[in-house]
C-alpha cells in the first residue's frame, strides 16, 4: 500500500530531478523522471502476498519508488540504494516512508548486510546503465546475483532510441551472460522517451 506523500508534488520531482542532472550528468542518464505507467510495468516483479524485501537501484526523485509501494504488502520492505547525496536528502524529506540507504550499487551485498538484509525478492533498477564504464555494469549485475532469492526477479529499463547504441547493446549482452532468462517488455510509449523493460531471473553461476 502506497504511504501518504505529504508535501510532495510533481513541479518539486521535476524541478529536483533537473537540479541533479545538471550538476550531475554522469549520475543521471535520463531527461525526466519515469512516468506511472513504467513505474508500473516495472513494478510487475514485487510480491503482493507475504513479506518480501524488494531493493531499488538509483531511484532518484522516486518515480520508480510509489510504483513499488502500490503492489508492496503491508508485511513487505522496500529499501532503495542512492549514491547522490542531493537525491537522498530528498527522498528522505519527500518519501519517508522509503528505506534510503547511501551508497555505490557495485556494494550491494555489503549496503544490505550492514541492513539485516541477506536475500531479497526483487530488484528494481532505474540505474542509468548507458553511462557507466564495462567494469561497473558488470560489477553491480553481479552483486544482484548474489543477493536475489531463489525465484527473485531483476527488472530494469533501456531507452528505445538508445537500443542501437554500443553501450546499449554491450548491456544486453552482459545481461544475457548473467542471467539464465532474460525477457524483454514491448515498448512503454507513455514514458520519456519511450523505454522496454528487462525481466532477469536465475542468475548464472559461472
Amino acid at each position: 500500500m502506497l504511504p501518504s506523500s505529504g508535501s510532495r508534488s510533481v513541479l518539486t520531482n521535476y524541478r529536483t530531478f533537473i537540479e541533479r542532472a545538471v550538476h550531475k550528468p554522469n549520475l543521471v542518464g535520463a531527461v525526466a523522471p519515469s512516468s506511472p505507467n513504467l513505474a508500473r510495468e516495472m513494478a510487475a516483479v514485487v510480491p503482493t502476498a507475504g513479506s518480501p524485501v524488494v531493493v531499488e537501484l538509483g531511484p532518484g526523485t522516486g518515480a520508480l519508488s510509489s510504483g513499488i509501494a502500490q503492489r508492496l504488502p503491508v508485511g513487505g520492505r522496500q529499501v532503495a540504494i542512492e549514491v547522490d547525496s542531493g537525491m537522498v536528502e530528498y527522498l528522505r524529506a519527500e518519501l519517508p516512508w522509503l528505506e534510503v540507504i547511501q551508497g555505490d550499487a557495485s556494494r550491494l551485498g555489503d549496503l544490505l548486510a550492514d541492513a539485516g538484509i541477506d536475500r531479497v525478492d526483487a530488484v528494481v533498477s532505474g540505474l542509468p546503465w548507458s553511462i557507466f564504464p564495462a567494469k561497473l555494469q558488470q560489477d553491480i549485475l553481479d552483486q544482484v546475483g548474489a543477493v536475489l532469492a531463489p525465484g527473485g526477479a531483476f527488472t530494469t529499463f533501456a531507452y528505445v532510441h538508445a537500443l542501437g547504441m554500443a553501450g546499449a547493446r554491450q548491456f544486453r549482452r552482459r545481461l544475457d551472460l548473467s542471467f539464465d532468462e532474460v525477457l524483454t517488455s514491448h515498448t512503454v510509449w507513455r514514458n520519456i522517451p519511450p523505454a522496454r523493460i528487462y525481466v532477469c531471473r536465475r542468475p548464472r553461476q559461472d
